[in-house]
């Protein structure tokens, strides 16, 4: 692929320019935070001000001193508490036996060691300590996140913050000691490190607490070394993990560790959040902790930041748990990855995976919105530049440009993973001296790779074989063309490796954010201003857009355009490099980190998550509904009285519905009506042979009223001429979208999309829907609504919240209201009954309405007969006796007072009245 190539195909993945962010300082970022936290306080809603992170890993290594095992001091030999005690036994230590991870592989993957699933540590009667002493912790700094980690404590100048993380393997002595099983610490040897995490807390500049998160040892490794690595990051990184780990059968074993781990990760922020707290939960360690989270605070205010991939939704729905990940992820307010190409795959896996609706901002899911949002992260440019410019950098990039004189110098630097692209660039590499050949003896190319976490024989012996093929192919005894290190170097020989560069090249097929190439960038602003190859796949390709880009897997490609970049002009290095630092130094991790603060709080959703709806009190409402000598029950159907079907006509009325109804509509005191959007044949159909029953058909275009057959049509005095109008429309769409179908109803017309494509269905909604209301709702007196998997357009006079006007004002005796429904159309019921009481000075109801001792007032509704003469009716109607009740989670948005979680529970509240 040519270099023109490369950038006109990377466009497709990107952005569209109509929803691209506009570009923000770091100061106007912190100004927005600002800006928002005062408006949340002018509406009572009072931020604390924390932030709880929620990490896998704590940032330190935790070391425990060992003992002397003579000359102890008296005092240390009366210590008491800790697991050191002289009566207690010794402590057993962990030692590895081999590398951490999965069984090794001999070159046709047969198994050298111990079974996949058995743990790679074994318990040891090693022990290096003697008893009595107090327990004294030793914490450095761990190695890697430095991006993550840096914007995380840029927060600290206007945040207080609290990172929740498990502290790792603990050893003795040093990083490389003998590990400690975690079973064996003592209440008091956790307290001692958590006093250690205290003191370095008041080391810091900044307002920043460490809480650790204690995990048995089969659950921290069964979670990181099991599913996190062998079933998310493969999938993640489109790699099937039974393609990377053949011996592994299925999740199955490592879900449940992986489950529990994230339960503990929920616990501990439970126990340290307050009230107005910020929790940001970071990558796919932890993805069930939203909802394990909103599960135990239904109010908390949570962002999840996903640092890795999304793979497409074809890939995505390989995995075994998806439904687990997908909601799991959906308890957050908002949902934020390194780029627009990861939230759409994120989209996609929603609404096809699992049938969960889009929204303007997001994804709907069982009643609650979740925000979808991108941004990239960056790295501490100021961290990076100060690193670069050590003293002994510069010796370092003198030793190279002399070892390597006269040569052109490409440099790599990538873990020794599938999906870093090492094999692509040996390739490509290869390629370049074959097909051109004045590079030979001119160019050599220095890559250096860093241990994975599991070693992966073949691709090692690959690379191995490639690096062998082209130095003997290209290289003589004075030249080799690749030096290949497969070692971790260190800060100085990094950064003199990146300034030195005449070409950096980075092939990986698949990467969340490779921060390599923003330091990268900044070192060469000193040094050559020498240009970079990006691969398109990895997530920062699409803001670093004057890098050179290139598709990995085209081998030939990528070589002619290594070949154009070692011959770039300088001006045109120039160029490229001014724009590409001043990409990295503006938008760096601080941005980043402030950028996700900020997105959060634009998403909060206070109305849905300020107040928990509380549970139907069965008990209470049975009080309630003995006591009082009249009673409206009014109940939707589908979602309600039925659960939702693929097929509307098989949402019949189950047995105990069938049993429970008639008796609830026999009692004299009850005036029982189904409020629903069927059309009046269905409904008698199915339940027209109850004598006692109320219907009301269309949303409340026509009402029955009980004991009698006849049906009154309250549009007949509306202009229905739209309908027509709106059946064209319709039919325009579905002409066009296979699987959709029309509903035409007496007084409203519907469009199906149930049983089409799930992406297609959802956006050619969207663009009826923008139609129906740029072209018809500004001439007509009509409402578009949207339902489940369907647009309605209906009457604006005429809906379910008028139809409960007009009973309550026919029925002002009435002292007790049973109100069931599930979706946004039933939200008007809700509306009105909450109404009632908004002007009244007494104690709320459930869900915010409250109510006059004397009763409310209700004006005739329209359309009433002798609306222009009756008088206002005067209810009995009490607040404490309304049981206004959606079907759906606790924190679904909704007017109502009171939720129930299924069609079932509303059928056995029902029961629960009449038994």
């Amino acid at each position: 692929m040519s270099e023109p190539e490369a950038h006109s195909n990377i466009e497709y993945f990107s952005e569209p320019p109509e929803l691209r962010r506009p570009e923000q300082t770091l100061e106007e970022i912190k100004h927005s935070i600002s800006t928002l936290m005062d408006e949340y306080k002018q509406q009572g809603i009072e931020l604390s001000g924390h932030i709880i992170h929620v990490s896998h890993y704590l940032p330190f290594v935790c070391t425990l001193a060992p003992r002397k095992r003579d000359g102890l001091d008296s005092d240390d030999e009366h210590a008491s508490g800790s697991a050191l005690e002289t009566s207690a036994p010794p402590r057993p230590v962990l030692t590895e036996v081999e590398q951490v991870g999965f069984e090794k592989r001999g070159d046709k993957g047969e198994p050298l060691s111990e079974p996949a699933h058995q743990r790679r540590r074994r318990l040891s009667t090693v022990s290096t300590y003697s008893t009595g002493s107090a327990p004294k912790w030793t914490l450095t700094h761990r190695r890697g996140h430095t991006a993550m980690n840096a914007g995380i404590r840029s927060l600290g100048a206007q945040f207080r913050q609290t990172t929740v993380g498990w502290p790792g393997d603990l050893r003795i002595g040093s990083g490389t000691g003998e590990l400690i099983e975690a079973g064996s610490l003592t209440e008091r040897d956790k307290a001692a490190l958590e006093e250690e995490l205290r003191t370095q807390k008041e080391m810091q500049e900044d307002d920043m607490r460490w809480a650790p998160v204690w995990l048995e040892d089969k659950v921290a490794h069964g979670h990181y070394e099991g599913y996190c690595k062998t079933t998310l990051w493969p999938l993640f990184h489109y790699l099937l993990w039974q393609e990377v780990f053949p011996e592994i059968e299925s999740d199955d074993a490592t879900y449940q560790a992986y489950l529990e781990a994230n339960i503990a990760y929920a616990r501990k922020v439970a126990e340290i959040w307050k009230p107005g707290d910020l929790v940001l939960v970071h990558d796919y360690h932890l993805l069930l902790v939203p909802k394990l989270l909103r599960a135990i605070i239904s109010e908390v205010y949570v962002g999840l930041f996903l640092h890795s991939p999304f793979p497409s939704s074809e890939i995505f729905r390989c995995l075994p748990r998806r439904r687990e990940i997908l909601e799991g992820m959906l308890g957050s307010n908002l949902v934020c990855f390194q780029t627009y190409s990861y939230s759409r795959h994120f989209l996609s896996s929603c609404i096809r995976v699992c049938g969960f609706e889009s929204s303007p901002t997001g994804v709907e899911a069982n009643g609650f919105n979740t925000a979808i949002s991108h941004c990239a992260i960056g790295v501490d440019a100021k961290r990076v530049e100060a690193d670069r410019d050590q003293a002994g950098v510069v010796p370092k990039i003198e030793a190279l440009r002399k070892l390597y004189a006269g040569k052109k110098i490409i440099v790599g630097r990538d873990k020794l993973d599938p999906v870093k692209g090492v094999v692509q660039k040996l390739q490509a590499f290869h390629k370049l001296l074959a097909d051109f050949p004045e590079w030979r003896n001119n160019v050599v190319l220095i890559q250096v790779t860093s241990p994975a976490l599991y070693e992966d024989p073949k691709l090692e012996g690959k690379v191995s074989d490639l690096v062998s093929h082209i130095n003997s192919e290209f290289g003589s005894l004075g030249f080799t063309p690749v030096h290949h290190y497969h070692q971790t170097i260190d800060k100085d020989e990094y950064y003199a490796l990146l300034s030195v560069a005449d070409l950096g090249l980075i092939t990986a097929t698949r990467d969340g954010m490779n921060t390599t190439s923003l330091e990268y960038i900044l070192c060469q602003s000193k040094t050559y201003k020498s240009p970079l190859i990006l691969s398109e796949f990895t997530g920062i390709a699409g803001i670093l857009n004057e890098t050179v880009r290139v598709n990995p897997w085209d081998i030939a490609g990528t070589a002619r355009t290594i070949d154009k970049a070692l011959r770039m002009s300088d001006a045109e290095k120039e160029e490229r490099q001014a724009a590409l630092y001043k990409r990295v130094t503006a938008h760096t991790a601080h941005t980043w980190a402030y950028t996700i603060v900020k997105d959060l709080l634009r998403n909060l959703g206070v109305g849905q998550t300020a107040r928990a709806t509380p549970l139907l009190d069965i008990e209470l409402m049975k009080e309630k509904y003995a006591a009082a000598k009249k009673r409206l029950l009014l109940f939707d159907y589908d979602g309600t009285l039925t659960p939702i079907v693929k097929v509307p006509a098989h949402a019949v009325p189950g047995n105990r519905l069938k049993e429970i109804l008639p008796i609830l509509a026999a009692d004299p005191k009850n005036i029982v009506y189904i409020v629903s959007g069927r059309d009046g044949a269905f409904l008698e159909e199915h339940l027209g042979h109850i004598e006692a029953l109320g219907l009301s058909a269309e949303h409340g275009c026509f009402i029955r009223e009980p004991h009698s057959t006849s049906w009154w049509n309250l549009t007949e005095q509306l202009d229905m001429s739209w309908m027509e109008d709106a059946h064209d429309i319709f039919r325009y769409y579905t002409e066009r979208t296979t699987g959709s179908q029309i509903e035409r109803k007496k007084a409203s017309v519907t469009w199906h999309y149930r049983n089409c494509d799930a992406d297609f269905g959802s956006f050619q909604a969207k663009q009826c829907h923008d139609l129906l209301e740029s072209n018809l709702v500004p001439k007509k007196p009509i409402e578009v609504l949207v339902g489940k998997k369907n647009l309605e357009v209906r009457p604006l006079a005429v809906n379910k919240g008028e139809i409960v006007k007009r009973i309550l004002f026919k029925h002002p005796d009435a002292s007790f209201v049973f109100c069931a429904g599930d979706d946004k159309t039933d939200e008007d019921m809700f509306r009105s009954l909450s109404a009632l009481f908004v002007a009244s000075p007494t104690s709320p109801v459930p869900g915010g309405a409250s109510g006059h001792a004397s009763g409310p007032t209700l004006a005739p509704p329209l359309g009433f007969e002798g609306s222009d003469t009756a008088e206002p009716a005067h209810l009995e109607l009490h607040h404490d006796a309304v049981f206004a009740t959606t079907v759906g989670p606790s924190n679904k948005r909704t007017l109502a007072g009171w939720h129930v979680t299924s069609s079932d529970e509303v059928v056995e509240a029902v029961a629960a009245l009449v038994e």
